[in-house]
């Protein structure tokens, strides 16, 4: 693979389904290239001093998601971050051109299976409401995700240290590590 061309502030963005081990695979990998890294909604709730869940109750989804972009926006004062997004990040088009303003979209892809293994707490999730939404929700968002997407890494069925290693494998190739 060829070295890329960096663009903006060279944040490499985590992008996938609830679930998909975004947040592991960014502590996993500041861990192993010291570098740092957020998660876009630990800002917001920290922020809103609430929960993801307690967001979406009390002001609904329309308003995580402006928080959500304003989180995103933020990260421009930074460089060289390892950003674990929500799963529903790519739902707003401008979060799309500004993590691409910003820096380089991984999505993790995966199967609903790979998703309910990770979920521990259902209720912390505001997209879970069953698995049969959960599953309707990723068909929806696949294509979203396909379309954001820089690099696609295959998560079925594999480890978080498989995939930190391949996804570290893959961004050291493209320069961007």
């Amino acid at each position: 693979m060829t070295k890329v061309e960096k663009r903006g502030c060279d944040h490499v963005f985590f992008i996938g389904f609830l679930g998909a081990g975004k947040s592991t695979l960014a502590r996993n990998l500041g861990g192993m290239f010291n570098r740092r890294f957020v998660d876009t909604d630990r800002m917001v709730e920290r922020k809103m001093r609430m929960s993801v869940t307690k967001i979406f109750e009390t002001f609904g989804e329309k308003e995580f998601r402006a928080l959500e972009t304003q989180a995103l926006e933020s990260l421009s004062r930074d460089k060289s971050l390892l950003v674990s997004c929500g799963g529903g990040v790519i739902e707003t088009p401008a979060n799309i051109e500004i993590m691409h303003r910003l820096g380089y979209c991984v999505y993790l892809d995966g199967d609903i299976d790979d998703s309910l293994r990770q979920i521990r707490r259902s209720d912390t999730r505001p997209d879970f409401r069953s698995a049969e939404h959960a599953t309707a929700l990723l068909e929806h968002r696949r294509p979203l995700y396909r379309q954001a997407a820089d690099f696609t890494v295959d998560i079925r069925g594999r480890s978080f240290t498989d995939v930190s290693y391949s996804v570290a494998e893959l961004l050291l190739e493209c320069g961007l590590l």
